[in-house]
């Protein structure tokens, strides 16, 4: 073999032994990236799961629960604010009893309005309730006498506005049937959608949610035994 074979057969080898070279560092830096990419994969925390209370909360409708006759009537009458189906929602229920305006009268009634030594507004808002609610309709065709009378019988009208709250709040798949006021009587409901009744009173939108009651407004004071 003479000179320039043997320069040639040298300069082959050293290019062959550069290629291999390459490719091993290129190996080793793929292995270290696909390595640092699984660390930082394993390392990163997953985001949290919504409980499933939490997922509740975000799905809770204020108007799911809606039965009665009077309800679009109700929507269109108070759309937005603090006294609409959405607002009350966010507040206990004496307050936001006093943001509806269908609900004047009793909100006078229970806050020490029509008679100064009842007043029963954090009564109201300290536990959870189902309260049927007499809209001021109601209000206005009891006899001027028998207001005259709960404006001055703080025992009477004591009476009368417990016998409208039943202890737990009760939706309406569950309100049907007998249960125990706070006055400590008995009021029946009966019917359901459209035709659901609170002893003899009608419901006019029932499943109103307030933070820590469920609402019936119905068209008639409902008066205990007496």
């Amino acid at each position: 073999m003479n000179v320039r074979t043997r320069t040639r057969t040298a300069a082959a080898g050293f290019a062959t032994l550069a290629l291999l070279g390459l490719a091993a560092c290129s190996s080793d830096s793929d292995a270290a990236g696909s390595s640092s990419e699984q660390s930082t994969t394993q390392e990163s925390p997953a985001e949290p799961e919504p409980t499933e209370e939490g997922a509740e909360d975000m799905e809770m409708d204020p108007a799911a629960n809606l039965v009665g006759p009077g309800c679009e009537a109700y929507a269109e009458e108070v759309p937005e604010g603090a006294g609409s189906i959405t607002g009350m929602s966010t507040d206990p229920v004496a307050v936001a009893a006093s943001n509806n305006p269908m609900l004047t009268t009793l909100t006078s009634a229970v806050s020490g309005e029509l008679n100064p030594d009842v007043d029963l507004v954090d009564t109201l808002n300290g536990d959870e309730f189902t309260v049927f609610a007499p809209v001021d309709d109601a209000f206005a065709a009891v006899d001027e006498k028998t207001l005259d009378t709960l404006s001055t019988d703080a025992d009477l009208l004591t009476s009368v506005l417990t016998y409208h709250v039943v202890p737990g709040q009760l939706l309406p798949e569950d309100v049907v049937g007998e249960h125990e006021t706070v006055q400590g009587d008995t009021v029946e409901v009966t019917g359901s959608g459209d035709e659901m009744k609170v002893d003899d009173a009608n419901v006019v939108c029932g499943g109103v949610m307030t933070q820590n009651a469920t609402v019936y407004l119905v068209d008639s004071v409902l008066m205990p035994p007496m």
